[in-house]
């Protein structure tokens, strides 16, 4: 394992990801940064035909540019009743450009007609870790639930799924949930906290001054 960590770049332009990634590694005492603010400004792109593939891809791509810890992210709903649809292409399933409110839209209307009983989904997260030297770590979240027939609640920009995903156990839609109660249970809590755990295990992070 390589010297300890006191910076990890979130290999994503997406300010949704990089708040909850904060707030679920708020007291590690590492200093949590966006690409951008890295001085990455390259997107990589999402070739890859799963979300351990796209994850790796990214977090490799960005870790390489900077020279830092990095960690990227692949996540998606896979729909029961549309064969598992839209999966990898979850953020642009509805079109190049797609706003969160256009995605809502498209993805209700693709299951209009389907009932209750059959609206079951499932998100999944891939977290990948990468060294400065190239090494990899891919840490897996699944949470599974439900389809509402509208969205519900209010969510965090580029995360818009969250509206109308309702976790198995649960009548509220992760948009209508206290934080901390999404990050308990959702897909990319239990992802990261996976990460988290191998982080401590692994003393790769500066101890932290309470």
């Amino acid at each position: 394992m390589e010297s300890p960590m006191k910076q990890l770049i979130l290999a994503t332009h997406n300010t949704g990801k990089l708040a909850e990634l904060r707030q679920m590694l708020a007291n590690l005492g590492i200093e949590v940064m966006s690409a951008t603010e890295a001085g990455v400004t390259q997107e990589p792109e999402e070739t890859g035909e799963t979300f351990k593939a796209n994850a790796l891809m990214k977090a490799q791509e960005i870790a390489k540019a900077c020279g830092h810890w990095c960690v990227a992210d692949d996540s998606g709903i896979c729909i029961e009743a549309l064969g598992g649809r839209p999966g990898v292409y979850t953020a642009r399933w509805a079109g190049e450009g797609a706003s969160d409110e256009q995605l809502i839209a498209y993805t209700l209307e693709q299951m209009k007609e389907v009932p209750e009983g059959k609206r079951g989904a499932q998100f999944v997260c891939c977290a990948a870790l990468v060294s400065p030297d190239g090494e990899s770590w891919v840490f897996e979240g699944i949470v599974e639930g439900k389809l509402a027939t509208e969205s519900r609640g209010v969510s965090r920009a580029k995360l818009p799924y969250d509206s109308v995903f309702i976790p198995e156990g649960y009548h509220l839609t992760f948009a209508e949930m206290d934080e901390a109660l999404k990050h308990t249970m959702s897909h990319r809590g239990r992802a990261f906290q996976k990460l988290k755990t191998f982080l401590v295990s692994e003393e790769v992070f500066p101890q932290h001054q309470s």
